[in-house]
C-alpha cells in the first residue's frame, strides 16, 4: 500500500490536511490503536506533534504500544471526540505505519524544541489513509476521504434513504 508523509499530505490537499490539524490542535491526548502480538487490536493514549513536515508518535521506552510498533508498524490514530456529544468539529481519523526514528540530529532538534522526558521512542507517521466524518445542516453525514495518489473522495448520506452517495 502506497504511503505518504504528513509533508506530501498537506501539499496535496491543504485544506484538508489544515482541517485535520485543527482537529488534533483541540485537544493534548488522542488514541492509538495497536496490534498486539496475537493479531488483536490494543488502544492506549498518546499525544501527537506536527512537526518538521512529519507527524510524530513519542511514546515511553518499551511501553506496551512501542513494542507493538517495533513487531507491527500499522497503526491509526483517532483525535480526541472532546466532550461535545454532538462532535460539532466531526471525528478525525487516520492510518499508516509507524517508523521509529533514529537518526541523531533529528532527535536532537525533536528534544530541543519539544523538550519531551527522556529516554523516548519517537516514531514518525507514513500515512496511508485519512478520513473526516462530521454533520453538515445538523443532519447529513459527510464523510471524506484521502488515500496516497489519490484525490479527496466526499461522500453523503441523508436522512431520506439512508444511502451514500460520492459528491466529488
Amino acid at each position: 500500500m502506497t504511503s505518504s508523509s504528513w509533508k506530501e499530505f498537506r501539499s496535496a490537499q491543504p485544506a484538508f490536511a489544515d482541517t485535520v490539524q485543527a482537529r488534533f490542535g483541540q485537544y493534548r491526548h488522542h488514541v492509538l490503536a495497536t496490534l498486539r502480538k496475537d493479531g488483536s487490536p490494543r488502544v492506549t493514549g498518546l499525544e501527537v506533534d506536527f512537526r518538521f513536515g512529519e507527524l510524530w508518535l513519542g511514546m515511553m521506552p518499551n511501553s506496551r504500544k512501542a513494542l507493538d510498533l517495533h513487531r507491527d508498524p500499522r497503526c491509526a490514530v483517532q483525535a480526541n471526540p472532546g466532550p461535545d456529544a454532538e462532535m460539532a468539529d466531526g471525528d478525525v481519523r487516520l492510518s499508516g505505519r509507524a517508523v521509529e526514528m533514529t537518526d541523531p540530529a533529528t532527535l536532537a532538534r525533536f528534544v530541543e524544541e519539544v523538550k519531551p522526558p527522556e529516554p523516548f521512542h519517537l516514531f514518525r507517521v507514513e500515512l496511508t489513509e485519512v478520513v473526516r466524518t462530521g454533520l453538515e445542516g445538523g443532519d447529513t453525514l459527510v464523510i471524506q476521504v484521502w488515500r496516497p495518489g489519490h484525490p479527496l473522495r466526499t461522500f453523503r448520506r441523508g436522512n431520506d434513504d439512508g444511502s451514500l452517495s460520492e459528491i466529488s
